[in-house]
């Protein structure tokens, strides 16, 4: 089984399938699993077009010299292990790091051979891997925890010190959800996730970059949120293995107030994109917006691209032409009152 792990956009559908007792399984985590979200950071800083949501983690990281050092041997093993394209290792991410970290790390120094070896080959027919990965794959002790101490040391540098800010936007998140749960039960759950998941009896569908089925079977489904999952949610590529969707939370609750108070917004998300966002103050479409910024139409169109994965811009189709309109989040940061709970 593969999955996409660029966490870009998507060209084929995860259908995940549910019988009468996974509706009754479902859950919800109030937090996000830190083993995931390590691996999610690597995504994010593999982007081409950066989201502005992102702008105060990024700085921060780059300006901090010890943090990068200390980074460098996990970042190594991630853009190894967990590449760009059809697949990355189950392994890397237990389902015992719902638990923390520690638990996770735990679970994965005590992953059977058989299974380090047949996920590592699996990985090796979409890339070529090094040497070292060899004795990984053999259940090497030291070569073992010599992941484990890297994988340590790139969590405490790139996502530990951010554990604050995430938390709170994961909280709202995930509040939210809970309300809906609530109030109309796991069908009302599903539809406030919409348009990125689609509850369609007894089939809960998303954008994916493959086509895929997974089949629940009576297990249930555990919801995660991630700060840095973007754009569409992820799974497991092993149907077998206890099922979750890891699915970024809502961009609105990325946008914190100290985010706009600490630079002004072209600081923030850089003169052109900040100029889209002001010249969107009227609805335009993306031919209108390069005349007016005197850039290309496929400069606006990129631009337009990462500000309504930001949250900050709506775009529908009229007619021939693609229009763009400010969001309410939007139309709030541009007012410099972007302060949500």
């Amino acid at each position: 089984m593969t999955r996409p792990v660029n966490n870009g956009g998507g060209m084929g559908t995860l259908r995940i399938h549910f019988h009468a007792e996974d509706l009754t399984r479902v859950t919800l985590a109030d937090e996000p699993d830190p083993l995931w979200e390590m691996i999610l950071t690597r995504f994010r800083l593999r982007d081409r077009a950066r989201s502005p949501a992102f702008q105060p983690w990024y700085e921060d990281l780059h300006a901090d010299p010890a943090a990068t050092s200390r980074m460098r041997r996990g970042a190594r093993l991630l853009d190894t292990l967990v590449p760009a394209g059809p697949y990355f290792p189950d392994f890397l991410t237990p389902y015992e790091g719902h638990r923390g970290l520690e638990s996770g790390l735990t679970a994965l120094l005590r992953t059977p051979r058989p299974r380090l070896t047949a996920e590592l080959r699996q990985l090796a027919r979409h890339r070529n891997l090094p040497g070292w990965v060899r004795p990984i794959a053999e259940g090497s002790a030291p070569a073992l925890t010599s992941m484990e101490t890297a994988l340590r040391d790139y969590h405490q540098a790139a996502v530990a010190p951010y554990r604050e800010l995430a938390g709170s936007a994961t909280a709202a998140d995930h509040a939210s959800r809970a309300r809906a749960l609530l109030t109309g039960g796991v069908e009302g759950l599903f539809a406030g996730f919409a348009p990125l998941l689609r509850w369609r009896p007894p089939v809960l569908e998303t954008e994916y970059v493959i086509d895929q089925d997974l089949i629940l079977g009576g297990r249930g489904l555990r919801l995660v949120p991630s700060y840095f999952c973007l754009r569409t949610p992820l799974t497991l590529a092993d149907p077998d293995l206890p099922p979750v969707l890891i699915y970024p939370i809502d961009q609105r609750h990325r946008w914190r107030p100290e985010a706009t108070r600490r630079t002004n917004l072209t600081a923030l998300m850089g003169a052109n994109r900040s100029a889209v966002l002001h010249a969107l103050g009227r609805s335009a479409t993306t031919t209108q917006l390069a005349r007016m910024l005197r850039i290309s139409p496929a400069a606006a169109s990129r631009h337009t691209t990462v500000l309504r994965e930001a949250g900050l811009i709506d775009t529908h189709r009229d007619g021939p032409a693609v229009l763009h309109t400010l969001t309410s989040l939007g139309t709030a940061l541009l007012e410099g009152t972007a302060d949500h709970p």
